[in-house]
């Protein structure tokens, strides 16, 4: 377990994943240029100690490969995490005594994850006034509408039920004391805001900055609305996460954050925000968003500031959304149990599409799953749902592709809905609606109506890939 972010970045440095810049750099697109040259040849997280107008080094790339996540969330691998969801909601530990007792020891280990409230935390060693001018925020891309706080996680609290959410919504700086707050119409925190606002109350707010790694990643997760994202960051910690109540809000936040901006959102103030460049690869274009203003700042008293930069993929983002790939990978099939395995290409950005592996056991299974998916959370943003068996292996894009190319009948085993879509999405007609489509490139069946028949898949005698197998050096290779 990570006590915090700093202790990440020892551990990175241990490990040779981490490069110290001492070279002073600006924040305004120096450092995205440096950071999009590195994470896109695997480079290492990178700590620029000399940051032009600031007094604080920044942190970024620190999840920008498959061995700093694995790092991060302190697994062998990213299916580990999966494996253990499966056993907690694997309705078969409930059956017999022997395993009844196996649950009780399995569910005993899930009461030690809730958050722990403390009276004081590292993130309150220095109070003072809000100046957001004083830390090394970004401007990424040449057509940003200004500078960006990438990786906060910011922190509500329902106004009915006193539970908080944790997120991550980007926040564009409007002056020293106060941003945009990019809610999105489908997302938790926007529904928290129309609470208030039809309540008529002020919102209050806060944003940490550079929490451990596991509180970090929590903040991204697609999690049903029942599971608080610090409950679940104390899974992911394996011990529960210390919480410290505000100085000036009654909100809890990560005792071990770097920074921590308390304030509130005005529910009758919307202000320009945009353009950004976004990870779809695309500028997000200009709208009107809630804004926050800033109360107050605790801190550290020697802080590390973090950001990410999102753009064309890949990007740090995308091992994030990698990790959420397979960690929700349980989830999934116990919606839709036919599901063997999934992928979301880094170049479907997540949401745009995904390639599902199953277990065919009836005439038009395919699109059954394509259906549920897109009732599922999340997953009724993916524009393209692509179908294969489960002899298939959905990372596998080549074979993938063939099995398209070669397996579909378009008029057949093409299906086109309409649904919602993404905010981020440009290619459809009209904001947060259009067209998604379904592809079944499984082998069709008659009950499908496919009369002909289905030609065999050439392979080779297994004796005969044995035998080349043993002679591989008698051939000279």
């Amino acid at each position: 377990m990570y006590k915090d972010l700093q202790d990440f970045v020892n551990v990175l440095e241990q490990k040779g994943q981490l490069k110290r810049i001492k070279a002073q750099v600006d924040s305004e697109l120096e450092i995205t240029e440096i950071v999009d040259r590195v994470v896109k040849s695997g480079g290492p997280a990178l700590l620029f100690e000399n940051v032009k107008g600031s007094e604080f080094p920044l942190l970024i790339n620190t999840f920008g490969t498959y061995e700093r996540m694995k790092l991060a969330l302190e697994v062998e691998s990213l299916d580990d995490i999966a494996r253990e969801i499966e056993e907690l909601i694997d309705v078969s530990n409930y059956v017999g005594l022997f395993n009844k007792i196996r649950s009780a020891t399995r569910l005993a280990k899930l009461a030690k994850i809730f958050p722990k409230k403390v009276k004081q935390g590292a993130c309150q060693e220095v109070m003072e006034e809000p100046n957001l001018y004083r830390l090394p925020i970004l401007k990424c891309w040449p057509g940003d509408g200004g500078r960006f706080i990438t990786l906060p996680l910011v922190i509500t609290r329902d106004p009915e039920t006193g539970v908080q959410n944790m997120g991550m919504y980007r926040l564009q700086v409007f002056d020293e004391k106060t941003t945009g707050m990019h809610w999105h119409l489908h997302k938790d925190g926007r529904e928290i805001y129309e609470k208030y606002k039809r309540r008529g109350q002020k919102m209050p707010v806060a944003v940490a900055l550079g929490c451990d790694p596991a509180t970090i990643y929590a903040s991204t997760a697609p999690l049903p609305k029942e599971i608080d994202e610090m409950v679940f960051a104390g899974f992911l910690r394996k011990a529960p996460l210390e919480l410290v109540k505000c100085k000036t809000c009654d909100i809890y936040v990560p005792a071990n954050a770097e920074f921590v901006l308390e304030g509130y959102v005005d529910i009758d103030e919307l202000r320009e925000e945009g353009p950004f460049g976004d990870h779809t690869g695309y500028y997000s274009l200009k709208d009107y968003y809630p804004v926050f203003h800033i109360t107050c700042m605790t801190r550290k008293k020697n802080p590390i500031y973090p950001a990410t930069v999102v753009g064309k993929p890949p990007m740090e983002d995308c091992f994030l959304g990698k990790a959420t790939e397979r960690i929700f990978l349980p989830f999934l099939k116990i919606l839709c149990p036919e599901i063997v395995d999934i992928n979301f290409p880094l170049e479907g950005v997540f949401h745009n599409c995904v390639i599902v592996s199953i277990k065919k056991r009836f005439p038009g299974h395919a699109k059954k799953v394509m259906h549920a998916l897109w009732g599922i959370g999340q997953m009724m943003y993916t524009k393209i749902i692509v179908v294969v068996d489960e002899n298939v292996d959905p990372k596998d894009l080549s074979t993938v592709a063939w099995k398209v190319f070669n397996n579909v009948d378009p008029k057949r085993d093409v299906v086109i809905v309409d649904g919602p879509l993404d905010a981020l999405d440009h290619a459809s007609p009209m904001k947060h609606y259009g067209s998604k489509m379904g592809i079944d490139a499984t082998k069709k069946w008659k009950e499908e109506g496919h009369e002909r028949e289905w030609p065999d898949e050439i392979t080779m005698d297994p004796k005969i890939k044995e035998l080349v197998d043993r002679r591989w050096k008698e051939y000279g290779f």
